[in-house]
């Protein structure tokens, strides 16, 4: 059974598709941009940027039922080679506690300066949105 999640608290799809799936005690989410309430509203550092990026993604997992703390698998998307040692650096304080699985490539964003997407576990499958 699937369950799609739209969460308050982050930017809503830019596109056609769902912010995260849930499908038996698994979220999938979308890819994460850094904006806070519109595509045009962006942190100005990339660091920051990762952490609203993050902070995005943390919204969606908790209106699937899950959390941070339970994410299994990471994809991220940066823009440039030289983003990924301060991308690592805000990660390992967000994720490095028990840091998931992670692929991270550099590829070319539209207007974005990195994208992040992931795979988690539901906390409580009772608890999962209907």
């Amino acid at each position: 059974m699937k369950r799609i999640t739209a969460a308050l608290g982050a930017i809503g799809p830019v596109g056609p598709y769902s912010q995260a799936v849930v499908s038996g005690n698994l979220v999938f989410t979308a890819g994460q941009i850094p904006a806070r309430n519109d595509f045009e509203s962006q942190p100005e550092g990339f660091e920051e940027q990762v952490r609203q990026t993050l902070r995005n993604l943390e919204a969606i997992l908790i209106a699937a039922g899950s959390d941070l703390d339970h994410v299994i698998k990471v994809n991220g998307y940066l823009t440039d080679p030289a983003q990924l040692e301060p991308f690592n650096r805000v990660y390992a304080q967000v994720l490095g506690h028990a840091p998931p699985a992670r692929t991270t490539v550099c590829v070319s964003l539209w207007g974005v300066t990195l994208e992040i997407d992931c795979v988690a576990e539901l906390i409580n499958l009772e608890d999962a949105p209907a």
